[in-house]
């Protein structure tokens, strides 16, 4: 191809190019020259030719000009008697794919504004081969898409190289279209699945790819709603699969689990617990079958521990699953970090509703409510505001467990029988205790600690208190709270002053005067 001098000189040459195929069959070759444009090292020129492709393989696939059906090789056809029509359509739909390939090559170029205009092509393309399909309907009312070209998309968008965060952003305009969404849901779960397959490690930037894109999937949650499609039909058939949601919830099923059941790194094993409570459990088709990833995460331990308790939380009260030895492993999560992690506010807020059952063995709840205190003592002043009233809640719940606070014969300090290293709650004798480490905090440094300490001198009120505006309580909001208050009047002993000296009948008075 010859480029003409000057700015825009690529793109008049390649449109004088783009003009000369569509209007004659004989002067196909000049394909050749505009596909090998994409290849150029200047950006401004392969952007004119990915534009070029965009007008040259639209208009051909509207004028039906690519040929139908399984493609044949292209030298078997080249070398046949068949009639020069049906040779020109398949050397043209060769061309096609391989401006296909080019473009999904151009989703790893440097240039972000190349990559964007690719996607934007390849999806173009996407939707005009499903309204002109390249495959030949298997029965009447067949639902088609074209599900290679749009496989390769995706592959492009999960690469195992770079980050394609940007990208995918932009990606997420086109899953708010019902026919996508289902599509793309299907070839993540065959991307997943080919990358991990036979290989023992898969690079962190693939992970981070596979999460951004799974997590930009959102079903909707009526049946109803499944009206926007990319590829527009004359009718919808609903024998099609893509009009129901539940096929659309078996296929988010099937993404999310194949993605999960791999060892994942735990910045993106972090990452789907944050969002698994209100992004996936609610629309999968069995919810139940999550239990495997989320035990396998509660058993790390740590800040991972803390974050699966909300999905096991929903399992267990809205699935009616059992998980032996839960309250065991809840209890061991209680360490002095849990005061200091990022997810403390979600950790006491699920323990706060995985203790309100009334039919919970007193045992327990003491050795949570003993656990909790003993770690009081070396917690910093926000985590205190909160504990304490948590603590104070536990017992106004179990009445039982009330003799934690007034055993006026309880044992000394050095003589605690409660046990801080047992691992089983049940052994730890903690109804055996007491709760003096809630006494030692009235005398705590801060004046707001030790008056919710105090809490326990009297009987307590029924009403618990709620914990839900302490659960976010940091040590700058207690800062500003207490500057907010202000000096507060003293009240002291003394006479007021009549004057400099005292009142007149004052002996101070009476032997000296002011001249």
């Amino acid at each position: 191809m010859e480029r003409e001098p000057g700015p825009g000189g690529a793109r008049r040459a390649l449109g004088r190019l783009v003009e000369a195929v569509l209007a004659s069959r004989g002067e196909a070759n000049a394909v050749f020259d505009i596909l090998a444009v994409l290849q150029s090292e200047d950006q401004e020129e392969v952007q004119e030719a990915v534009r070029a492709c965009s007008r040259l393989f639209g208009a051909l696939l509207a004028r039906g000009e690519l040929f139908v059906g399984q493609l044949p090789s292209e030298e078997m056809v080249m070398a046949g008697s068949q009639g020069a029509t049906r040779k020109y359509k398949v050397w043209m739909r060769h061309r096609y794919h391989s401006c296909c390939n080019s473009l999904g090559e151009l989703l790893a170029h440097p240039s972000f504004q190349v990559k964007e205009l690719a996607l934007s092509t390849l999806m173009k393309f996407v939707q005009l081969e499903g309204e002109h399909p390249l495959e030949k309907p298997k029965w009447e009312g067949n639902y088609l898409f074209p599900r290679q070209l749009f496989k390769l998309v995706v592959e492009g968008l999960l690469s195992s190289e770079e980050d394609r965060s940007l990208l995918l952003s932009q990606f997420r305009e086109y899953l708010e279209h019902d026919d996508i969404r289902y599509h793309t849901m299907q070839a993540a779960a065959d991307t997943v699945a080919r990358v991990t397959d036979g290989r023992p490690e898969v690079h962190l930037i693939f992970w981070n790819n596979a999460f951004t894109l799974l997590s930009s999937v959102s079903l909707p949650r009526q049946e109803g709603d499944l009206s926007s499609f990319y590829v527009k039909h004359v009718e919808l058939s609903d024998k099609w699969k893509v009009v129901h949601l539940k096929e659309h919830r078996k296929a988010f099923q099937l993404m999310w689990l194949g993605f999960l059941k791999h060892q994942l790194p735990l910045r993106i094993c972090k990452k789907v617990l944050v969002i698994i409570h209100d992004a996936i459990l609610p629309y999968l088709a069995q919810p139940s079958l999550m239990i495997d990833f989320l035990t396998r995460a509660y058993d790390i331990g740590g800040a991972i521990s803390l974050l699966a308790l909300n999905g096991l939380f929903i399992l267990i009260h809205k699935h009616n699953l059992e998980y032996p030895d839960f309250y065991r492993k809840l209890y061991g999560l209680l360490d002095p970090s849990v005061f200091h992690v990022k997810y403390r506010a979600r950790f006491f807020h699920l323990a706060d509703l995985f203790l309100s059952s009334s039919h919970l063995p007193a045992y327990l709840v003491a050795a949570f409510a003993k656990r909790l205190a003993r770690l009081a003592l070396t917690a910093p002043p926000e985590a205190l505001l909160m504990v304490l009233p948590f603590i104070c809640n536990l017992l106004r719940r179990h009445p039982a467990c009330r003799v934690l606070m007034h055993r006026p014969r309880g044992p000394e300090l050095d003589a605690d029988p409660y046990d801080p290293g047992e691992e089983d709650p049940a052994q730890s004798r903690a109804l055996e205790s007491s709760l003096w480490e809630l006494q030692a905090l009235q005398r705590h440094y801060h004046p707001e600690v030790s008056k919710a300490a105090s809490v326990i001198n009297q009987a307590l009120s029924v009403p618990e208190v709620s914990i839900a505006p302490l659960l976010e309580l940091t040590a700058f909001e207690i800062f500003e709270q207490d500057l907010k208050k202000g000096p507060e009047s003293v009240p002291l002993e003394f006479i007021p002053a009549q004057g400099l000296l005292g009142r007149q009948d004052d002996l101070c008075a009476q032997h000296f005067t002011l001249s």
